[in-house]
């Protein structure tokens, strides 16, 4: 039974992933401010460590003791990013470089990091490969982009065994329904919720690789274990199929208003999962219509 540190498990991966840690029979200590953290999302059994990435020495005492760290304390979202470049800069990169520094001087064996597929921007072929050049559009997506940057010199020059892990477009039950953080499947969910048209930004032709929140976590499990990784890899999660939002939006139902494009946004994500697959044995299992069929059955449509 190991002790793993859960940065930012308010959220909703993070209370996601502290139940299946606990499912496992793991010990599981939550690393967060609650500045968008609920904890209502943190199970019982956990131990919680309130604190700001951002003030490095206040941290330190909670990577005491622990075994491996998922990072995945962050101020996402593109949007929010483009209005607070310094705030999220903060927080998305100094606050990745502190938490590495007290999971290096605590003994910590491997940190496993929640990297974002922002940081393709436009890739220049579909699906993108972890290989492929990086051209991040936003602030956020930059800044995540640095943090896989921070893994790999951290691997390199002081031993900390650490992967990061490229989420594409994650959904699942306990979304976020409002502030900065909401995804386009959320919005979708509370507008129809509400007998309001949902709003399209755009045309709807804009294509994304939409992934399960169970997947996300399993392959976060994975990637602390595997034997195969540990040296700054980068790997993709992600369904491997891409879906239009006005496709979303003709799933959940309802009549639609098409708004402005929103700055920053690709075109199009679609992720290849076989590096993921040979070094973790990591294959998606939802399937994007099952997935919405169950939210949208939580939600009473």
């Amino acid at each position: 039974m190991a002790l793993y540190l859960v940065t930012g498990g308010a959220g909703f991966i993070g209370g996601h992933l502290c139940e299946a840690l606990l499912k496992e029979g793991h010990r599981v200590r939550v690393l967060d401010n609650f500045s968008t953290g609920k904890r209502e999302n943190v199970p019982e059994n956990v131990e919680i460590f309130e604190a700001d990435i951002c003030q490095g020495d206040a941290i330190r005492p909670a990577f005491l003791g622990v075994d491996g760290v998922f990072h995945m304390a962050a101020l996402p979202r593109v949007p929010y990013s483009i209005e607070h470049p310094v705030e999220t800069s903060q927080v998305n990169m100094m606050g990745t470089v502190h938490v590495l520094t007290a999971a290096r001087d605590a003994g910590v064996k491997r940190v496993v990091y929640s990297a974002s597929s922002s940081a393709y921007g436009n890739p220049l072929s579909l699906p993108a490969k972890p290989s492929a050049p990086l051209a991040p559009l936003s602030p956020y997506a930059l800044q995540k982009a640095v943090g896989e940057l921070w893994m790999k010199q951290f691997s390199a020059l002081y031993g900390l065994e650490t992967v990061s892990l490229r989420y594409f477009n994650v959904y699942g039950p306990r979304m976020a329904t409002e502030g900065a953080y909401v995804t386009v499947i959320s919005i979708f969910l509370r507008q129809r919720k509400a007998g309001e048209p949902l709003t399209i930004c755009g045309d709807g032709s804009i294509m994304r690789d939409f992934t399960h929140v169970s997947d996300i976590v399993r392959a976060n499990m994975l990637a602390m274990s595997s034997a195969r990784v540990g040296h700054g890899e980068v790997l993709n999660v992600g369904a491997g199929e891409t879906h239009a939002i006005k496709e979303i939006a003709e799933i959940i139902g309802g009549p639609v208003v098409h708004i402005e494009p929103r700055k920053g946004d690709p075109i199009a994500s679609l992720a290849d999962t076989s590096l993921t697959k040979e070094c973790l044995g990591w294959e998606p299992r939802v399937k994007l219509r099952d997935g919405l069929r169950d939210l949208i059955q939580r939600h009473g449509l």
